[in-house]
């Protein structure tokens, strides 16, 4: 069994395949909740204090995801964990790479975080370090390719992708939106497409669907439903929320 100290600890590296540590010497975003222990003095802040107003504003820009990180300083080595996911970094130099929100664990302040075009996901420009997680190994595939939603981990140094659809899930949509509950769409009907140039990260495994929100879900898919449709489910949200009384 291995002990560790500050001055085993590795600096910035993997402690193992799902952990990370960090020499924290200024600044960095890491996720609420993601800390499992550290040496030091180190502080943690939350968005939005007067001392980082100005960190923040020039490497935040994802107000949607402004509650879900908190800015670490001090002089410290932090630990950090995402309930036994992989975890890797990755150096940005003066390029772009969009990730998963859910997965993106830390950055250093020179990186800038923005919202992606694609709901889900944020966009870190700059030169720098992204943590991320990911469920199993990440795989690197070049551009053009088709991948499952649910394995995408993120892309870098291409353009924004498409959503696409089956043919044979589209014909069928109809009928399947009425379907509130237990409504799941495969790979195999709907795909992410990347074209153009640039490298995807494919997660080992897809995320486990079965605990996302089935609401959710069924709201980025709304776009699709026409106001027949829409009345349909509506009726069926009603009639569920019946009988769960």
């Amino acid at each position: 069994m291995t002990v560790y100290n500050p001055a085993t600890l590795p600096k910035n590296d993997n402690l193992n395949r799902f952990s990370y540590v960090i020499d924290v010497k200024e600044q960095i975003f890491i996720r609420k909740g993601k800390m499992i222990a550290f040496y030091g003095e180190l502080r943690f802040e939350a968005m939005g204090s007067s001392v980082l107003d100005l960190i923040v504003r020039t490497a935040f820009n994802a107000p949607k995801y402004v509650h879900h990180f908190v800015v670490a300083h001090g002089n410290g080595q932090l630990i950090l964990g995402d309930n036994g996911n992989d975890l890797a970094c990755y150096d940005l130099d003066n390029a772009n790479m969009t990730i998963r929100a859910q997965n993106l664990l830390g950055f250093t302040k020179d990186v800038v975080c923005q919202e992606s075009t694609l709901p889900g996901y944020l966009t870190m420009i700059g030169t720098g370090k992204v943590i991320a997680s990911s469920n199993g190994p990440v795989h690197f595939l070049e551009l053009p390719c088709r991948v499952d939603e649910q394995a995408v981990l993120g892309w870098a140094d291409c353009p924004s992708p498409s959503y696409h659809y089956d043919y044979a899930h589209v014909q069928g949509w109809a009928s399947a939106a009425g379907a509130l509950t237990g409504f799941t769409l495969s790979g195999e009907e709907k795909q992410i497409d990347f074209t153009g140039a640039g490298t995807v990260l494919v997660q080992s495994s897809e995320l486990n669907t079965e605990n996302s929100s089935t609401l959710s879900h069924l709201l980025s898919q709304l776009p699709m439903l026409g106001k027949d449709e829409l009345s349909k489910l509506s009726l069926s949200a009603q009639q569920q929320m019946k009988e769960e009384r």
